[in-house]
This record gives C-alpha cells, structure tokens and sequence, in this order.
C-alpha cells in the first residue's frame, strides 16, 4: 500500500507546476487523496482534496483559483497543478490517503520556485 510522487521540479515564478501521485495495494477511488505541502521552516499546509471517484474537489480558500486537483481512475493517479507560481510557494508537496486503518503518504515532491 504506497503512494509514489513524481520528482522534483524547478519553476521560474509566473510558470506552473504539475505533481502526481500514483496509489497501489488499494481501492484508488474509494478514498479521498488530500494534498498538503511544508515551505521551509513552516509546519504541514492543508491545500485541499479531491474525490477520486468523481473529481468532487474541496480546495483551501488560499489556493482557489490557482490550483487544480485532478484525478485519473485507470491509472490509480491523482494530480496537484499549481499555477502562477511564486517565490513563496517553495515548498514539499505531499499526497495523502486514508484507507481503513491507514494513513498513507508519499515521499513528497519539491518544488522550487525561482528566478
């Protein structure tokens, strides 16, 4: 039972960036997938979530309308696209996932923003 992120990326500001987390070893769509990140020196971020089964979305009011939760069922793969990237949003991005009894993360995604 796993989810594995993509690697890191490197942004200039003004640009976005696309993260994904691919699920094994459970029912991918039984269970929502949150995304959280950690900036340097700051404690976890809860950025929003995403229903797998049917896309539903539940984003952060400080991300609205800058990121965007995607989900593909016949690859197990969710996706976290963050746009207009600032110096600011430097951080390690993480994909979540509780199934019973569980508290799966990945092994997070840095992102780097800078000119």
């Amino acid at each position: 039972v796993q989810l594995v992120q993509s690697g890191a990326e490197l942004r200039n500001p003004g640009t976005s960036a696309k993260v994904s987390c691919e699920a094994s070893g459970y029912t991918f769509i039984n269970y929502y997938i949150d995304w959280v990140r950690q900036s340097p020196g700051q404690g976890l971020e809860w950025m929003g979530r995403i229903d797998p089964e049917d896309g539903n979305t539940n984003y952060a009011q400080k991300f609205r309308g800058r990121v965007t939760f995607t989900a593909d069922a016949s690859t197990n793969t969710a996706y976290l696209e963050l746009q207009s990237l600032r110096v600011e949003d430097t951080a390690v991005y993480y994909c979540n996932a509780n199934p019973p009894y569980l508290d799966i993360w990945g092994q997070g995604t840095l992102v780097t923003v800078s000119s």
